[in-house]
């Protein structure tokens, strides 16, 4: 994720648009850009979708349907979503929004790629994990 650096764009207006479930964000250096609800959510820079490093992401799936519940600024530099799926826990600098927005085509591919690598699509719901199941023997003593 990347973080806020001195001269990095700042929002000038953010609008939230439910119907069309984009989020519109207007930056001091003249983009503009409308980042998909589902975009947002399936790259949110939580540990829940980022893990705790490279290669521990967790594919999102199910989220086509997400929209804002909450939108909470975070100090001067972030905004802090709140889900439909409750998911809460993302904190979105103002350069990461820059990135999704800048790089939307591409982080959709990718995203799409990697659906399509797990046989996956937008639609199914996520998988629930199951709890590993150990089975215990007891054996009777003599």
């Amino acid at each position: 994720m990347a973080g806020l650096t001195s001269g990095s764009p700042t929002p000038q207006a953010i609008t939230v648009h439910e119907q069309s479930r984009v989020l519109e964000i207007a930056f001091d250096d003249g983009a503009q850009f409308r980042i998909p609800f589902e975009l947002l959510r399936v790259y949110s820079p939580s540990a829940e979708v980022m893990g705790h490093g490279p290669g521990q992401e967790v594919l999102q799936t199910g989220k086509r349907d997400v929209t804002l519940v909450d939108l909470q600024p975070v100090g001067n530099y972030a905004i802090q979503p709140s889900f439909s799926d409750g998911h809460n826990s993302g904190i979105f600098t103002w350069a990461y929004l820059y990135e999704l927005g800048r790089d939307q085509d591409k982080l959709w591919q990718r995203y799409l790629q990697r659906l399509q690598e797990a046989g996956r699509d937008r639609d199914t719901p996520p998988q629930r994990e199951t709890p590993a199941v150990r089975s215990v023997h007891k054996s009777k003593s003599s």
